[in-house]
C-alpha cells in the first residue's frame, strides 16, 4: 500500500494507472481543467457534492477521498488494485483469522444480501479493478448465484451506506467444479447451466467467485458473516469450498482457514502480468471452525 497524505497525489495516482489525462478528467467530472490542476497541486479541495462524485467516478472509497479531502489530512495507505485502505502500517495486512474466529458472533447492520443491480455493477467494477480476465462478470451467472445462494451472496457498506465490499458464491455442480479443478474449463466460461440448488447436491460445491472488503474492519464483517453460514447450517460433512485467487494477501488466510492449495497458474501469472500466480485452493472449514483454539 502507498501512504497518501494530500487529496492531489491521490488524483494524479488515479489517472497515471487508469490512462487518463487532467482534461479527460474534467470532463467525468464536469469541471474545468484548471479545476482539476488546482486540486492535484493541493491549492483548494473538492466541495462535498464533487466528493461523491469523485468516489463513483473513481471507484476509491469514500472514506479515503474523506480523509485526504480536509484541511486537517488523516494520512492514509491505500492500493488502487486491492481497492483497499489503512491507517497505519501496522493494519495493512488481513486481520488475524483467529480473531475473526473468536469474534464470529458479532451482529453488524453493514451486511445486507446483495440484492440491486447497482451492487452488481459495483462487484463487476471491483472485478475489472483486479485485472483478472479470468473472474466473470456475467451478470446472468451473478444474478441466478444470488438467487440460489442468497445466505453466501453478501455487501458489505460503510457508515453512510456506500459499497465497502462482497461476498460473491457460486453453488457450482460437481461436475462443473472438477472441469475447473482440472484446468478443462474457465472461471469466465462459467453459465447458469453450471449452477445448482446446493441442497440437492452430495457434496454441495461452494465456489467463491471473491470476498473482499475495502478495510480490515469491514473484510472482519464480511468473512464472519460467511464463516457463521458454514458453522450454523446443516451441512453435508464433506462439502467442498473452492476459490480461485490471485490476490497474495489472501494466500495465508486460505492457509490459516485449513483449506489445500490444489495447483498455481505462472503462466497465466505472466500472461495477465499479475502480482501473484492464480492459486486455487480447495477444503471445508470444518476442522478450523471445529478447534478450541487457532
Amino acid at each position: 500500500m502507498k501512504k497518501y497524505s494530500n487529496l492531489g497525489e491521490l488524483l494524479i495516482d488515479f489517472r497515471n494507472l487508469n490512462g487518463l489525462s487532467q482534461l479527460d478528467m474534467a470532463s467525468k467530472l464536469e469541471v474545468d481543467v484548471r479545476t482539476i490542476l488546482r486540486w492535484e497541486q493541493n491549492e483548494t479541495l473538492l466541495k462535498s457534492n464533487k466528493e461523491e462524485q469523485m468516489a463513483e467516478i473513481t471507484f476509491i472509497p469514500h472514506q479515503v477521498i474523506r480523509n485526504v479531502n480536509t484541511s486537517f489530512v488523516i494520512p492514509t495507505y491505500y492500493d488502487f488494485e486491492l481497492r483497499k485502505y489503512s491507517l497505519s502500517s501496522l493494519s495493512n495486512p488481513l486481520p488475524e483469522i483467529s480473531w475473526i474466529k473468536e469474534s464470529i458472533d458479532i451482529v453488524s447492520n453493514k451486511i445486507r444480501p446483495i440484492e440491486t443491480e447497482k451492487d452488481i455493477n459495483n462487484i463487476i467494477r471491483y472485478t475489472l479493478a483486479q485485472k483478472n480476465s479470468l473472474k466473470t462478470i456475467s451478470k446472468l451467472v451473478i444474478r441466478e448465484a444470488i438467487r440460489l445462494l442468497p445466505e453466501l451472496n453478501l455487501l458489505v457498506v460503510d457508515e453512510q451506506g456506500n459499497y465497502a465490499g462482497h461476498s460473491l458464491y457460486f453453488p457450482l455442480s460437481i461436475e462443473a467444479y472438477q472441469k475447473i479443478k482440472n484446468q478443462e474449463l474457465m472461471e469466465n466460461d462459467i453459465t447458469i447451466d453450471h449452477l445448482v440448488n446446493y441442497k440437492d447436491q452430495s457434496p454441495p460445491v461452494f465456489y467463491c467467485h471473491s470476498i473482499t472488503a475495502d478495510c480490515n474492519e469491514n473484510f472482519f464483517f464480511i468473512i464472519a458473516a460467511v464463516l457463521k453460514f458454514y458453522r450454523d447450517t446443516p451441512l453435508d460433512k464433506n462439502y467442498i469450498y473452492a476459490i480461485i485467487t490471485s490476490r497474495y494477501d489472501s494466500y495465508d488466510m486460505n492457509k490459516d482457514l485449513g483449506v489445500q492449495l490444489i495447483w498455481e497458474d505462472v503462466i497465466q501469472q505472466e500472461k495477465l502480468n499479475l502480482k501473484a500466480p492464480p492459486r486455487l485452493y480447495e477444503g471445508n472449514f470444518t476442522a478450523f471452525l471445529n478447534k478450541e483454539n487457532c
